[in-house]
């Protein structure tokens, strides 16, 4: 379907497309997003992990417990200091956080004393609502008695399970310390705790995983129950020991049992498939959710709501202090050395056009899509025209669709959403700022 600058403008109002200026677009938009309260979502980074997966590109390892107090200490610290912290860097924090997002790593290394002092410490200083969503990530087999019931004294409502496969020989292959049995425990003991807000990570492409062998971890997740799946396909890059591996074509860590690109996306698109059909339906490219189980903390980064990061590589966006410019973007340094040492944030500005991009590549991760109408009021009606052939080409090569108000990547887009959302981007845009906001 070919695409003009005034398709881009229509928008849908009880079924009757509007063509009117900006001002019927405005009030529309006025309506359903501006009026609302915006709340900040709180991020923390717990890099240390019992053994290094082979797989993993993050900024976590396996590091001494003497260390532990110290970083928590400089956690703490910042945590305290992030009135300022937003002041130096030229951001406002909103009054009031909504989420709180311990993530890792592993998390639930810490010993209690650790864990709750994080969490008082963010409660003390951040203004965490009442009705926070809090969620923790956690490796199977850490989840202690003694672990949940501090979890449990924290507020923690929703817990993250690192599982990435049901099928034991393929979570050994990349250095996983449970089996399907450690899962199974650990889901029962949190809802036998009350923790029934569950997330089940899953990755398709694992070495050794099949068509068979993927159709049993889909299988054990839906039979859990769990209101909430993620679903990545194996990253390759230099970041992680296997991607080196499998990028220098060699044997360790598994890679040569490593399925082909076509196989893991066949993979993606048959979790997508039997989640749906399980009623845990996708609603941005890697996550899938029964009704009112979408993870609150997660929908900020896509939705370009604001996040303060604290911690090893934590990332944050906070609405800018200075009237023309839209946020500002910061991270942590990426080692566990740097950041005790109180090595500088990296900082930068986002400009107007840098906020356009991101809205359209953020909101393309969605199932929902981006709303043309919320973009029109955001930036003005002209702003759309900026991408018209971007989108025209995609339209015509069934990569995306609209419907209604909503642009959106169709099944085969979202597989290759990675080449979709680059045409959104300025050539300049810092690598760093797009990893920040792909969290």
């Amino acid at each position: 379907m070919g695409l003009n600058r005034g398709r881009l403008r229509w928008i849908i109002k009880d079924g009757v497309p509007i063509t009117d200026c900006a001002g019927a677009i405005k009030g529309i938009i006025k309506h359903c997003r501006h009026d609302q309260t915006v709340s900040l979502g709180i991020y923390i980074s717990v890099p240390f992990c019992r053994t290094k997966c082979s797989y993993c590109n993050f900024a976590s390892d396996v590091f001494s417990r003497v260390l532990f107090d110290r970083y928590v200490e400089r956690v703490c610290a910042d945590i305290e200091n992030a009135p300022v912290i937003a002041r130096e860097v030229g951001g406002q924090i909103e009054r009031g956080a909504d989420s709180v997002y311990l993530g890792g790593g592993t998390p639930t290394v810490l010993d209690t004393a650790q864990l709750e002092r994080i969490f008082a410490t963010a409660r003390a200083n951040l203004e965490v609502q009442s009705d926070a969503e809090i969620t923790v990530e956690c490796a199977p087999g850490t989840l202690t008695q003694e672990t949940l019931d501090a979890l449990l004294r924290c507020g923690v409502n929703r817990v993250s399970l690192g599982v990435q496969s049901f099928v034991d020989q393929e979570a050994a292959a990349v250095g996983r310390l449970h089996k399907r049995t450690t899962v199974l425990e650990d889901i029962s003991r949190l809802r036998a705790a009350g923790i029934t807000n569950i997330n089940v990570d899953l990755i398709a492409g694992l070495p050794h995983q099949t068509a068979e062998s993927w159709n049993v971890s889909l299988e054990e997740t839906i039979a859990t129950g769990v209101p909430h799946v993620s679903v990545y396909m194996l990253e390759v890059d230099e970041d992680s020991r296997l991607g080196r591996e499998l990028m220098a074509g060699g044997i360790r860590y598994h890679a040569h049992f490593v399925p082909d690109d076509e196989a893991t996306a066949d993979f993606y698109l048959a979790a997508c498939e039997r989640l749906d059909a399980a009623g845990v339906p996708q609603y941005e490219i890697s996550n899938f959710a029964r009704q009112g189980f979408q993870s609150r903390h997660n929908l900020k980064y896509w939705t370009r709501q604001p996040y303060f990061g604290f911690g090893v590589d934590a990332h944050s966006m906070l609405v800018s202090a200075t009237p023309d410019q839209g946020a500002v973007r910061f991270a942590s340094p990426d080692s566990l050395e740097h950041y005790i040492a109180e090595a500088p944030l990296q900082r930068t500005e986002v400009s107007r056009q840098a906020a356009l991009e991101e809205s359209f590549f953020l909101g393309l991760r969605l199932t929902r899509g981006l709303d043309l109408g919320e973009l029109s009021a955001d930036f003005g009606e002209e702003a759309l025209g900026n991408f018209e052939n971007e989108v025209s080409q995609f339209l015509k090569g069934g990569l995306m669709e609209i419907d209604g108000r909503y642009v959106r990547l169709t099944p085969q887009g979202r597989l290759l959403s990675n080449e979709v959302f680059q045409r959104f981007l300025s050539p300049l845009k810092p690598a760093e700022v797009v990893r920040a906001t792909m969290m």
